[in-house]
């Protein structure tokens, strides 16, 4: 064992002996007993083969009773000293299972467990080839009939898919699925990404000129190979779509693109999928074992189409369609939503010189400035500062995950009472101007309600102040009640006139892809995605203390969802790899 001679190193040391002795004996209670009455462990995939958290004595046992006979975790050993963090010692650890290798974190209070968080990291006999396990590539001396690297390269893009079936069919090549199909590229399991545009990356090309990433780069990097030094803060989009593309190449991902899956049936007798797939105007059929939907957060948008709408002389569509605000120079534009896309819509209008340009607005939006939320909730763990600490990516994202979601509300509360305080002139000037503003029910802020809705605010990179001096109208507490030949009439009794309007309504769940491709059945057996059962508004209870249906089995057989901002796909896909690499290897894998 690695010994740290500091007290704090010694005592969480000590602690994770008394663990392991406890585990080892596979006494749940007295395992349990370590921690306090306020105590939780979440597990990703080492124990549990899920994405779990368990709370309190009662639930940690019972998990422990479930998955100690099989998983067997032995060997904790500390990585680094540990630390104290206000009235916690915080200690990185490592472990394995009879399975595979993991890392953790452990906090104490007072002696005692308060959270722990196991994860697995690689799979015994599968690791991935790195460092001095890499393959050695083609061999140097005279060979006949040699077969070059790009001989190879050729014949696997030609036969998977064709003449050899893929274990994993992937829907979606954006940067959930990309990511995802790299984590499976590196451990040898066959997977093929299905992306319905004519190249990797225009998912984001597509999107309006002036759409640039909200989050800064040192929180957005893909798997494996990091942006370089030099690359900016926040990333244009047509530049993220060329980092996109240029990745499946150098990950020599397996990737058909002007595809488009439009059906899929499972055989519960053989376990199989069998997938249609519309490809460059022929039809094929794919049986793979596993089907992931890798289609971002969230499912089709979520279409309006208020009382009048075919009597409306302007132009109408939703927000995932807007291109540019060039057509509509000197045009009224009405925007219909007032978070993230429905400020970057209006904003490109302004930009482009629209006559008028209105948000309607029916609840309040949390506005963060950009500045504040870097130098504030971003600075600790994913920053310049940050990572000159030592805190790279990989390290942050288990600083991150170490956190189980009962938690985080409560942390997140003095976050945005400083932020609160911070962007007080610029909340003033939007209140003055009829902007509703709010830091979410229980003034947990931004990050929360991403957590629980992936709704109901915006990072402001410049709209904001355009609405708090007037250059776009806002109308609160509104909804378009019908619309006229050249009007929205709003639910206040107003009338705005219009020559476009912009549907900014947001997405719905991801099982709607499911009832559009598999079966409405397979998508109410499987139910929404997203949220943790906060009980607050659009996240519902029971309390789920993880995402609902991300990263982990659901209820249907061999059907997994994929998806998030960059740090959630690149974080969770390993997860989601090693799940479906030890189904590959035919593994058991005992769901808690």
């Amino acid at each position: 064992m690695t010994v740290h001679p500091d007290p704090d190193s010694l005592e969480a040391a000590a602690w994770l002996a008394t663990l392991e002795a406890a585990l080892s004996r596979q006494d749940a209670t007295a395992a349990a007993r370590l921690f306090g009455e306020e105590c939780y462990w979440r597990d990703l995939v080492a124990l549990t083969w899920n994405i779990r958290t368990v709370e309190g004595r009662d639930g940690l046992a019972d998990m422990l009773r479930a998955t100690l006979p099989r998983a067997q975790p032995r060997g904790f050993t500390l990585t680094e000293p540990a630390s104290r963090n206000g009235d916690a010692l915080e200690a990185w650890f490592r472990f394995e299972t009879d399975a595979g290798r993991g890392t953790g974190h452990l906090r104490l209070r007072n002696g005692l467990g308060y959270t722990i968080l196991t994860t697995l990291q690689e799979l015994k006999g599968h690791e991935e080839k790195s460092g001095v396990t890499r393959e050695r590539g083609l061999e140097h001396g005279a060979q006949r009939g040699r077969r070059t690297w790009t001989d190879l390269r050729r014949a696997e893009q030609a036969e998977l898919g064709i003449s050899r079936q893929p274990y994993v069919l992937i829907i979606g090549g954006g940067q959930g699925g990309i990511a995802l199909g790299a984590r499976l590229k590196r451990l040898g399991v066959p997977a093929l990404i299905i992306e319905k545009n004519a190249r990797a990356g225009d998912s984001w090309r597509n999107r309006y000129r002036s759409l640039v990433l909200h989050d800064p780069v040192w929180y957005d990097h893909l798997p494996y190979i990091p942006f370089p030094d030099h690359w900016p803060v926040f990333t244009p989009k047509d530049k993220m779509g060329d980092w996109l593309e240029a990745y499946v190449t150098l990950m020599e991902l397996n990737y058909w693109t002007s595809a488009e899956v439009t059906g899929a049936r499972f055989d519960e007798a053989s376990q199989d999928w069998s997938v249609e797939v519309t490809r460059q105007g022929q039809t094929l059929t794919l049986r793979p074992r596993h089907l992931v939907f890798a289609t971002g957060s969230y499912g089709p948008p979520r279409e309006l189409r208020p009382p009048g709408a075919e009597t409306f002389a302007g132009v109408q569509y939703h927000s995932s369609k807007h291109v540019s605000g060039e057509p509509f120079r000197g045009k009224r534009c009405v925007v219909v939503g007032a978070n993230s896309s429905a400020h970057d819509v209006c904003a490109d209008f302004w930009e482009h010189e629209a006559a008028e340009v209105t948000m309607i607005q029916r609840t309040p939006t949390t506005v963060v400035r950009s500045e504040s939320l870097m130098e504030i909730a971003f600075a600790p763990i994913y920053s310049q500062e940050a990572a000159a600490k030592g805190i790279d990516v990989d390290k942050a994202d288990m600083i991150f995950a170490s956190v189980p979601f009962r938690l985080m509300a409560d942390l997140q509360r003095p976050v945005y009472a400083e932020i609160a305080a911070r962007d007080a002139d610029l909340i003033g000037r939007l209140n003055a101007q009829g902007f509703m503003t709010d830091y979410g029910p229980d003034g947990s802020g931004l990050m929360m309600k991403a957590l629980r809705t992936g709704s109901g605010y915006y990072l402001d990179v410049g709209c904001s102040d355009i609405i708090a001096s007037g250059g776009i109208k806002v109308k609160p507490r509104a909804e378009i009640a019908r619309l006229t030949g050249d009007a929205a009439i709003l639910t206040d009794g107003s009338e705005v006139k219009a020559d476009v309007i912009v549907y900014a309504t947001g997405y719905l769940p991801m099982n709607e892809w499911v009832a559009k491709i598999v079966s409405r059945e397979a998508a109410d057996l499987i139910g929404p995605n997203w949220g943790y059962g906060s009980g607050t508004r659009g996240d519902p209870g029971p309390w789920e203390g993880e995402l609902r249906n991300m990263w982990k089995p659901l209820r249907h057989p061999n059907l997994w969802f994929h998806g998030g901002n960059l740090h959630l796909s690149r974080f969770n896909s390993k997860f989601v790899a090693l799940q479906l690499k030890a189904r590959f290897e035919g593994m058991e894998t005992p769901v808690y």
